[in-house]
């Protein structure tokens, strides 16, 4: 029997039932706020009933389908990959070409995804997960989750350029500006270390597409506080309980 909880009472109970919503989201296939709206179309069942209260508890043992297909509460994994070159962020590609799945395929037994995108040729810092709750939170624009890119151009980045950068460059899809701009060392001034908080698809490339400068190398050495410091390109590890914790105090 499916049994409804009235507010104010414990997320987990001593029987180990846990609220729905948070149970969706555990399986990775959305955060809460989505799975309160695939509550309310009536796309989720418990043991072959059909539920439409948001505060219905799901009991260990219960069988809960979405859509039809059955999904599981599993463990939350969190893995940063070091993305390498020429590689997609898919979860798998029709035409063969290597994905970030297949770097991490032996990271976990859970089913995870790719929190945000980088393209094939852009590098570096990828965070990737089960907890769809978490992800939403670090790819809504809401939120202005930061990213710190590292960037060699093909020639030296003027001042007025620079200043473009932090000012705001018109995109077809609006103005996008960078949080700030530094080039590490005056010597190189085709290096440049951007941050934004900007999610929009190819955002660096389309900015400095419209500056008319061409990039050579697209680094991301942060994400959220994450950084790729000790992991060679193309490795991967799991995220330490100290930095998921960060992760999860940014949501505060």
């Amino acid at each position: 029997m499916v049994r409804v909880i009235k507010r104010g009472r414990n997320i987990r109970e001593s029987d180990g039932s846990v609220r729905l919503n948070r149970y969706i989201a555990s399986s990775g296939i959305c955060s809460r706020r989505d799975a309160d709206e695939l509550i309310s179309q009536g796309v989720v069942e418990i043991n072959g009933k059909k539920v439409t209260e948001f505060g219905t508890q799901v009991k260990p043992g219960d069988s809960v389908k979405v859509k039809g297909k059955t999904i599981k509460n599993e463990r939350r994994v969190y893995i940063l990959l070091n993305k390498p070159k020429d590689t997609l962020t898919t979860m798998d590609d029709p035409e063969g070409r290597r994905t970030v799945m297949d770097l991490v395929h032996k990271a976990t037994k859970e089913r995870i995804f790719p929190v945000g995108r980088l393209d094939r040729n852009t590098t570096g810092v990828l965070l990737l997960t089960n907890d769809g709750e978490l992800a939403a939170h670090l790819t809504h624009p809401r939120y202005q989750i930061k990213k710190v890119y590292e960037i060699k151009t093909d020639a030296p980045v003027s001042e007025e350029a620079v200043k473009k950068l932090l000012e705001g460059i018109e995109l077809e899809d609006g103005i996008t500006k960078a949080d700030s701009v530094a080039v590490p060392d005056p010597g190189f001034k085709n290096y440049l270390h951007i941050e934004i908080h900007s999610g929009k698809n190819r955002i660096i490339r389309r900015m400095f597409e419209a500056l008319n400068i061409g990039i050579i190398k697209l680094d991301r050495i942060s994400f959220a506080g994450l950084t790729k410091k000790n992991l060679a390109r193309g490795r991967w590890r799991h995220l330490t309980t100290r930095e998921v914790g960060w992760l999860k105090m940014s949501k505060k």
